[in-house]
């Protein structure tokens, strides 16, 4: 099957998750090469391995370019330590780097076909509003959003209510875990059948595709051609899969520090072999990263010879002395995240915000134990200007807000809440989708 209909297919029909059947790769010479080019440019790059039968490259040069208008800081920050700022996209967050991107290929591709298009999206934070802004507007495209009402800051609700138009989003009485259930299920479901639903989760490989860039591009900046530590901030695993992908494409990653928040499920994994989600998911500052089974493990298992089911089973079990080898996790508390807030303030003059402080809190974890020069690179992934609050309790400054943010707060927001009750919420697509006779093709 193609790019195409895995990108528009979003998950797989038997609710599985579509994985490339062959990983290119990018020479040593290629990555030495980068330390010159662009982000756009090292983006066209490595799209271009994976798509280079599915689209012009004249149309891809384009895509990336338009997608990536927007500055990619990194700072290095003492010793070998370097942060990279994957917050100045137009919603302030990580995801704005796969949003944007996979919203061109969709239009792209559905132009061709003349079609239409209804994303369903389910998001722990910060999906949801760099979904709702990437596709805002494009025509043929319907785009929904579930998000666990109680578990998201304003901001980042009111990067989703405040559209409109094609957009809708709708907060729900549960759990990220459960709106995340509702999505999958909704695609299994056969009386939906007649609605061309796709996803813009991490479910779908067309999310993951993008996020192998900014590994090449950080390591282009701080280390082009040498090992490397990254030290990720994770959730869904949907960020941490981009650098697998890179990894096994030849970026010579040491190793993944795979930070999670209080939901410990997977370094409880790597420590004992043995797999239990945490159910239900467990309410974390870092409300993007409270996922208690994160669906990208799936992935991961998959490419070190194991088997994990939709439902969390463990059906065949991965090759667990090389993962040990290739990552190491911790789980960060809450008390923890706002120590290294303050403690990162005070010692480097810079605010980071908490899915950020996981990463560097287990970055920081990680060296007593293993101390290494080989640089070692932190993600941070939103702005702290999404987060004002905590970022005003932990060390008292105000955040700005960008320029965006501010006309966010002005404008009405379009409420809609749902029951935890998945027949409510296909009724509510049925209602809505089903009028609109939409085309399929």
């Amino acid at each position: 099957m193609g790019f195409q209909e895995i990108l528009l297919m979003g998950q797989a029909p038997d609710r599985g998750l579509f994985m490339p059947s062959i990983i290119p790769s990018i020479s040593l010479e290629e990555q030495l090469k980068f330390a010159s080019f662009s982000y756009a440019e090292i983006a066209y790059e490595i799209l271009l391995k994976f798509l280079k039968e599915d689209i012009p490259k004249d149309e891809l040069s384009k895509l990336t370019n338009d997608a990536y208008n927007f500055e990619v800081p990194i700072f290095s920050i003492k010793d070998n330590i370097h942060i990279l700022k994957l917050d100045k996209g137009p919603t302030a967050a990580f995801k704005d780097f796969a949003a944007r991107m996979m919203s061109r290929l969709m239009q792209f591709y559905i132009k061709k076909k003349q079609a239409n298009l209804v994303i369903l999206v389910a998001t722990s934070g910060d999906t949801g509003g760099s979904i709702a802004d990437a596709f805002f507007k494009l025509e043929n495209i319907e785009v929904v959003i579930l998000y666990p009402k109680k578990e998201i800051s304003d901001r980042q609700r009111k990067q989703m209510t405040t559209l409109g138009n094609n957009v809708a989003a709708l907060g729900l009485k549960g759990k990220f875990d459960d709106c995340q259930a509702f999505v999958k299920e909704a695609f299994a479901d056969p009386e939906l059948n007649e609605i061309p639903l796709t996803s813009a989760n991490s479910i779908n490989f067309g999310r993951i595709l993008p996020q192998i860039i900014y590994y090449f591009y950080a390591a282009s900046r701080v280390a082009p051609g040498k090992e490397i530590i990254f030290s990720v901030p994770s959730g869904n695993f949907g960020n941490l899969m981009g650098g697998v992908f890179a990894k096994h494409m030849g970026l010579p990653v040491k190793r993944f520090v795979v930070a999670v928040n209080e939901n410990d499920e997977f370094p409880q994994f790597l420590k004992t072999g043995l797999y239990n989600k945490v159910e239900p998911s467990r309410a974390c500052l870092s409300n993007a990263m409270n996922v208690g089974h994160p669906s990208n493990l799936a992935r991961l298992v998959d490419l070190y010879g194991g088997h994990l089911n939709e439902n969390g089973l463990l059906q065949k079990t991965p090759d667990m002395e090389k993962m040990r080898t290739d990552f190491w996790s911790i789980s960060v508390s809450d008390q923890s995240t706002k120590e290294t807030i303050n403690k990162v303030h005070i010692e480097n003059d810079f605010i980071i915000e908490a899915h950020g402080a996981v990463g560097w809190c287990g970055l920081e974890l990680f060296l007593k134990i293993n101390p290494t020069n080989i640089p070692c690179i932190v993600f941070e992934t939103a702005d702290p200007a999404k987060f004002p609050a905590e970022i005003k309790e932990v060390i008292g400054i105000e955040v700005e807000m960008t320029e965006k943010m501010k006309q966010q707060a002005q404008k009405d927001e379009i409420l809609q809440d749902l029951e935890k009750d998945y027949n409510k919420f296909k009724e509510y697509l049925l209602k809505r989708f089903q009028k609109q006779k939409l085309n399929k093709n």
